[in-house]
């Protein structure tokens, strides 16, 4: 099988988040200056000649999308610290900065970026032209989500299946295959009770592909694995889940409220809160 090459969808993460920094308005949703430096000078001077991109209602909708999945399953992170966890895995770390920008209480974290080979090495070598020191609480597990055994290659990384953990898997879980998925949900269900998982999952559509789903297929990085939400939240008190919830539009506003540039809730559920 060919190793994955690096991701070309998690580079345009990390824009998207540098123009949330510097084009929409304050209070930001996702205060995150790191995205800044790893985009670089010249992609951020390119960025501030084009403000009018960034009300483009597309680009505006997907933006919301993506610093709120941040957002939230930060705020999630933190509150499951509150009670105990001290180990947080993010599956497909792609070009996340949470590490990199750690608030004063995370640094009693042990955090897991899990990612290929490739992408991992183009983040780090991302960091290290940008001046970005990897924070000691940090470590990389080598894995490839469709293929490898996940737990396995966390423990050689460092991390206690016999701990609490918060996991999270933002914008992923579309590109893996649907048993790899499904293995992700039941290894994350074997974990011990209070372990929390926070994730995003695309929902099916009738017709052509259309949108960020036809934008990644040119990339040839298409989505593979889909849910309904009532399929997915069934699947998941079957493996053991003690609770599933859906951040819905109504409750997203509240991360929205007052704001007038052009970032607007999301219109439909796609994050998911999953307690063990």
């Amino acid at each position: 099988m060919t190793e994955p090459s690096a991701s070309r969808t998690a580079d345009g993460v990390a824009l998207i988040r540098a123009v949330h920094q510097l084009l929409d308005d304050q209070p930001l949703i996702l205060d995150d200056p790191v995205s800044l430096l790893l985009v670089g000078e010249s992609m951020v001077e390119v960025i501030r000649r084009r403000p009018e991109k960034a009300t483009v209602p597309a680009a505006a909708a997907l933006r919301s999308h993506v610093v709120l999945r941040s957002r939230y399953a930060e705020d999630r992170l933190r509150q499951a610290m509150q009670r105990g966890v001290a180990q947080y895995v993010m599956l497909g770390a792609g070009l996340d900065t949470f590490a990199y920008r750690q608030p004063p209480w995370a640094e009693s974290l042990h955090i897991f970026e899990v990612d290929h080979r490739a992408s991992q090495q183009a983040k780090r070598d991302q960091l290290e032209r940008a001046g970005v020191a990897v924070p000691s609480n940090v470590a990389f597990a080598t894995l490839d989500l469709n293929v490898d055994l996940l737990g396995l290659g966390l423990v050689r990384a460092g991390f206690d299946p016999e701990q609490p953990a918060f996991i999270s898997c933002l914008g992923v879980l579309a590109y893996l295959d649907p048993v790899a998925v499904d293995s992700i949900f039941v290894w994350v269900a074997s974990l011990p009770r209070g372990s929390e998982f926070v994730f995003t999952f695309a929902q099916p559509t009738d017709g052509p592909e259309r949108g960020t789903a036809a934008r990644v297929a040119e990339l040839d990085e298409p989505w593979r694995t889909r849910f309904r939400p009532a399929q997915l939240r069934q699947r998941l008190a079957e493996i053991g889940y003690t609770s599933v919830s859906f951040l819905e539009p109504a409750d997203a506003a509240a991360y929205f409220g007052g704001r007038s540039d052009a970032l607007r809730p999301p219109a439909r559920a796609s994050i998911v809160r999953a307690l063990i």
